[in-house]
Formats: structure tokens, C-alpha cells, sequence
């Protein structure tokens, strides 16, 4: 079985998809930002079937995991590659999270929709790196896009060792 740490989040999240200020306090708004990144970066163009894409999926339950972490998520018909935006709100944001409490870091995933292995691993691998407080700690502080996949890959690096 592969493991969940094969797949490595620092190398797939670039920095033209790293939104370190987010500036939206609703969770609509908010997704709607995350949604204007990935359009911005090139990666993908439809920006309404994004938008619809990520609400129809939180219709279904809120993808907020608890401890300031939320990570939107959908599946597209023929995307050539998976898409990954990292965000980050400085005054948190209502997500419907599982603790009550509020989302400070987004990891919003865009699958292809005929891989949904992969999409699982990647969702398993963002919820494995975010899981211990410091990891978030260190990401709530980063002071630019490079340090955030710094801080990443020297988090996938230390959890590969242990």
C-alpha cells in the first residue's frame, strides 16, 4: 500500500497559488478567493464550475478538519493536473469547522475527477501534515510564499524520518 507520505504537498503547491492574505471573513467569499487564485495562477479557467464544484462538495459537510484548518475540495471532468492553492486569513473565518472555531489555513484541492485515488491520497497527506499544532503554528507565521513550502517540505521531511 503506498503511503500517504509518498506524495509530497511542498512539491505540489507552487507559489503563484499561495495567498498569504486573505481578505474575505465569509466562508463563500472566501472560497470565492481561493477560486480567483487558481484562475489568476493559470491553472484553470472555469471559474464557475470551480466555485460550484467547491460549494457542492460543502453542501454535502463542511471540509473545515478543525484546529484552523479547512481544505475545500472538488473533483473536475478532464483537468489535465491537480491543482492545490494554499490560503491563509489572518483574522480566522467562520468555515463551519468541526471544533467551532474559527479557519486561519486553506488548502484547496482540485482534483481530475477520472483519478480519485489520488485525490484521496492528497486529502489524507494535507490532513497528516496538519495534524500536530506546532506544524500549524509554523504555517500561520510563515512571512512569504517560499517559507510556506519550506516549512511543508521540512515538515513532509521530519514525518518521513519518524
Amino acid at each position: 500500500m503506498q503511503s500517504t507520505l509518498e506524495i509530497k504537498i511542498s512539491t505540489l503547491l507552487k507559489e503563484k497559488c499561495i495567498e498569504l492574505e486573505l481578505k474575505e471573513i465569509k466562508k463563500e467569499q472566501v472560497i470565492a478567493e481561493l477560486v480567483n487564485a487558481v484562475v489568476r495562477a493559470g491553472s484553470f479557467k472555469n471559474k464557475k464550475l470551480l466555485y460550484k464544484g467547491i460549494l457542492d462538495r460543502e453542501k454535502l459537510g463542511s471540509t473545515a478538519i478543525g484546529n484552523n484548518i479547512a481544505i475545500p475540495h472538488t473533483k473536475i471532468e478532464k483537468l489535465k493536473k491537480l491543482i492545490l492553492v494554499f490560503g491563509r486569513s489572518a483574522a480566522g473565518v467562520d468555515f463551519d469547522s468541526l471544533d467551532g472555531g474559527r479557519t486561519h489555513l486553506f488548502f484547496l484541492l482540485i482534483s481530475p475527477k477520472e483519478n480519485i485515488g489520488i485525490h484521496l491520497k492528497v486529502l489524507a497527506t494535507i490532513s497528516h501534515l496538519v495534524k500536530d499544532k506546532f506544524n500549524i503554528a509554523l504555517l500561520r507565521k510563515a512571512r512569504n510564499k517560499k517559507e510556506v513550502i519550506a516549512i511543508i517540505a521540512g515538515i513532509e521531511k521530519r514525518l518521513r524520518a519518524s
